[in-house]
Order: structure tokens, then C-alpha cells, then sequence
């Protein structure tokens, strides 16, 4: 009897630790914040990487066009008009988040999308009008360099849309919860470095092109 005593403590105190080693000193909400920051900075380098390449090959045209011939100022313009107000309108919506204000996290979400779906879209008319002149990535090395640096973005955009469209949908069924509330922090995080290494972009490779 004595012996069954002995072995059920000793299972209690073992799920004891268990779960107070599982929890640790930290929340989990600045666990799963630290873990994205681990993320984002993966990305980051993976795009200083691209950023990189593009230097070594920007005057690689192969007797092709230049950004001079190719880069509309105006439609970049708009393009980063768009992405910076979107994410004006993420923060506003992590702001809702916060205050547990459904109607305005919808709204803000939903400009935030319809401005991230014009930015993409902008992006695209660009590409398939270089496409159309000849001037595609297999052209020379400096196209292929800027196609794959603002296409990779555009990618990541695409995903964050779709993340934002996961996650309203999230917010509708279940509501806003601990959980749901990490995620929208995670992506309101992901949609700021965006528009962080866009600005990178709009300088490097539209505006340097432009007055090279």
C-alpha cells in the first residue's frame, strides 16, 4: 500500500515539472513573438542576399534596356503609396485586435487587403508589360536579378494576403482569443518587414535605376 502511495506521488510530481518546465518563465505570447523575429530576420538575410546579387549584376543589360527604359516612376509611385498605407491600415487593425472591437479589425483588415491586392496587381501590369517589349528574365542578368528581388516580394505579399484572409476567418469562427490574437501579432509583424524591405526596393532598384 505503502509502495502504490510512493509511485502515484512520484507520477504527480513528475507531471509536475513536466508542465512547469513546459511553461517556462516567459508567456507564451513573447515566446511566439520571439520565435517570428527568429523568422523575419531569416528573410531578411535571405533578401540582403538578393539585394546582393542585384548590385553585382545591375549594369549586366547584355546590350538590353536599362531600369531607365523600362521603370515607371509613376506606378511605382502608387505601387509603394498603396503598400505603405496598408500598412498604416495592418496597424490600425492590431490596434482593434488589442480593444476587442470587431467591426473595426474587419474594416482594417479589409483595406488592408484591397490595398495589398492593388499593390500586387500594379506589380504584375508591370511585369507583363516588360514581358511584352522583350524584356523578360531570361533577357540579360540585371533582369533576371530585378525579377527574381521584386517577384520573391511580390510572393511574400501573396502569402500574406492569403495569411490575413485565413485568419478573419479565424477571427469570425472562433472569435478573438489568446491564440488568434499571437497569430494577427505574427502577421501584422510579417506585413511590416514587407513594407520595410520594399522601401528597400522602391530605393535600390526603381529610384537608383531610374537616376543612374
Amino acid at each position: 500500500m505503502n509502495v502504490a502511495v510512493a509511485v502515484d506521488e512520484s507520477e504527480v510530481g513528475y507531471e509536475a515539472r513536466s508542465n512547469a518546465s513546459e511553461a517556462g518563465p516567459a508567456t507564451k505570447r513573447i515566446v511566439v513573438g520571439y520565435g517570428f523575429w527568429i523568422f523575419l530576420l531569416s528573410d531578411i538575410i535571405m533578401f540582403a542576399a538578393f539585394f546582393a546579387a542585384y548590385a553585382v549584376l545591375n549594369h549586366a543589360t547584355a546590350g538590353g534596356p536599362s531600369g531607365v527604359q523600362l521603370f515607371s516612376q509613376r506606378s511605382v509611385a502608387i505601387e509603394t503609396g498603396c503598400l505603405l498605407a496598408s500598412s498604416y491600415t495592418c496597424g490600425l487593425m492590431s490596434l482593434a485586435v488589442g480593444s476587442r472591437r470587431y467591426s473595426a479589425t474587419y474594416w482594417a483588415a479589409f483595406i488592408t487587403f484591397v490595398l495589398g491586392v492593388a499593390f500586387l496587381a500594379l506589380e504584375l501590369r508591370e511585369f507583363a508589360g516588360m514581358i511584352a517589349v522583350g524584356a523578360g528574365p531570361q533577357r540579360s542578368a540585371f533582369l533576371s536579378a530585378f525579377f527574381t528581388i521584386v517577384g520573391c516580394h511580390g510572393l511574400h505579399v501573396t502569402a500574406g494576403l492569403i495569411w490575413l484572409v485565413v485568419m478573419m476567418a479565424q477571427v469570425a469562427i472562433k472569435g478573438i482569443h489568446a491564440t488568434v490574437e499571437r497569430r494577427l501579432l505574427c502577421f501584422s509583424l510579417f506585413w511590416h518587414a514587407l513594407d520595410i524591405v520594399w522601401v528597400w526596393l522602391f530605393t535600390v532598384v526603381y529610384l537608383m535605376g531610374v537616376l543612374s
